[in-house]
């Protein structure tokens, strides 16, 4: 049979400059830590805000698997947890499907491993190609047995606990999902964990979320540079729980304003947010764009744009966005500290660069990142995904200002964020974008 062709969709420049507000939907990442700490909570708790897309649904039925009761409504973006009280239900010998959900797996691996009942991890091929090693390391110091059946340190992870209290170290360098995971089951070992951090954090910003969703339902966390502390006192439900809206989702409509010379508001996104990638305002202001922001949201309003020498390595996932706007900057670009990022759902180092340069942009892969010098004007072309949504996201936000951009399997992006497309499109309409 012929292999089919992935579906593809044209994105239009913009005919005027955006100016709009755009309400975006709940973040995922603190999605999926409120549904762990609410799942293993001693009662009932509602996320409210709360992200429905593929990485959330994953975490959903994987706390379902623990004996938690989900109950959700995605038209009021709200989902009602009923936890466990500690207990993890999970059957012996089940296999708790993660899908494409990184944080879904490695956080889900260290709650499997409070429960004596062997069960298996297994996720999507894409999800099986990530590390899971260094996590299982860590586990083993705790006294859990874990096997990689198929070989080397990727799903399927054969897991049986119990942890035990006590010292463990962890590598943070490749990904900080590692350290979140064992900090999240953490109040249920009796007596708590101390978590020695081997080298650098990576996304040092994420660690700082996982501890602050942990407080919010009771945990007692330390966060200190090369340790945590967690107390072993379980966790409490607060009742109702707000999920911000997705920063790193905000990014993209951050740089449309950037890139078009338009105005974007991002609701509910402002000054006080707990994300780190809410800190991408401020180097689109680096580059020449206008930035205000308040405890309530953030505008952005494009501009003549420069280049920037920038790390990235705590705001990681902005990257290609910031690939895209540096395609149309009057100066090169260079982003550092992101060599961890080949181990995500793509090689996003060399996604971009390939890419770019389709897009006739000169762009050159470093170890840790990748520099960009645009041309007096990139060209459309017809883009590959890696079945990466924020690949998609990051050139549909480009096909705004250049013509004939082409987004190979558009879907991908109900990973993160189902309905981009529709919020990118209302960019056109007078009075912005809606969730």
């Amino acid at each position: 049979m012929r292999e089919q062709s992935p579906p593809v969709l044209e994105i239009a420049p913009l005919e005027v400059p955006p100016d709009a507000t755009v309400t975006l939907p709940g973040s995922k990442s603190i999605t999926n830590r409120a549904l762990i700490c609410a799942a293993l909570a001693s009662g009932e708790t509602t996320l409210t805000g709360a992200l429905f897309a593929d990485d959330t649904e994953a975490m959903v039925e994987a706390v379902r698997s623990l004996g938690a009761e989900v109950i959700c409504t995605p038209e009021k973006a709200a989902m009602r947890i009923r936890g466990t009280a500690g207990t993890v239900g999970t059957p012996e010998g089940a296999v708790v499907d993660a899908r494409m959900s990184g944080t879904t797996g490695r956080f889900v691996a260290p709650v499997l491993a409070l429960s004596e009942r062997p069960v298996t991890l297994d996720g999507h091929p894409q999800l099986r190609a990530r590390p899971f090693g260094d996590l299982a390391d860590s586990l083993r110091r705790l006294g859990a047995h874990v096997e990689f059946p198929s070989g080397g340190d990727g799903l399927p992870m054969s897991i049986r606990g119990p942890i035990r209290s006590g010292d463990t170290s962890v590598a943070a360098d490749r990904s900080s999902q590692f350290l979140s995971g064992l900090m999240l089951a953490a109040p249920l070992v009796p007596g708590g964990l101390r978590i020695h951090v081997a080298g650098a954090i990576v996304s040092r910003s994420y660690v700082e979320m996982t501890a602050e969703v942990m407080r919010a339902f009771g945990s007692a966390v330390e966060v200190g540079d090369q340790e945590v502390r967690i107390e072993g006192k379980g966790y409490q439900p607060p009742g109702r729980f707000e999920v911000e809206p997705d920063a790193s989702s905000a990014s993209y409509f951050m740089a449309a304003a950037a890139v078009t010379g338009g105005t974007v508001r991002v609701e509910g996104l402002g000054s006080g947010s707990v994300q780190g990638d809410t800190r991408f305002a401020a180097l689109l202001a680096d580059m020449g764009a206008g930035v205000d922001q308040d405890v309530a949201g953030t505008r952005v309003t494009g501009g003549p744009l420069r280049g920037v020498d920038v790390d990235l390595s705590d705001m990681s996932d902005t990257a290609p966005t910031l690939g895209a706007v540096a395609a149309v900057a009057g100066t090169p670009t260079t982003v550092r500290g992101i060599g961890f990022v080949r181990g995500k759902e793509s090689d996003r180092i060399a996604a971009v660069v390939s890419e770019l340069r389709r897009c006739g942009v000169e762009a050159r892969e470093l170890d840790d990142g990748f520099t960009v010098v645009p041309p007096p004007a990139p060209v459309g072309a017809r883009v590959r995904t890696y079945d990466d949504h924020r690949i998609a996201m990051a050139f549909s936000v480009l096909g705004l200002v250049v013509p004939g951009m082409q987004i190979e399997n558009p879907g991908c992006v109900a990973k993160t964020f189902p309905g981009f497309y529709e919020v990118l499109e209302a960019l056109r309409m007078p009075g912005g974008a809606h969730r």
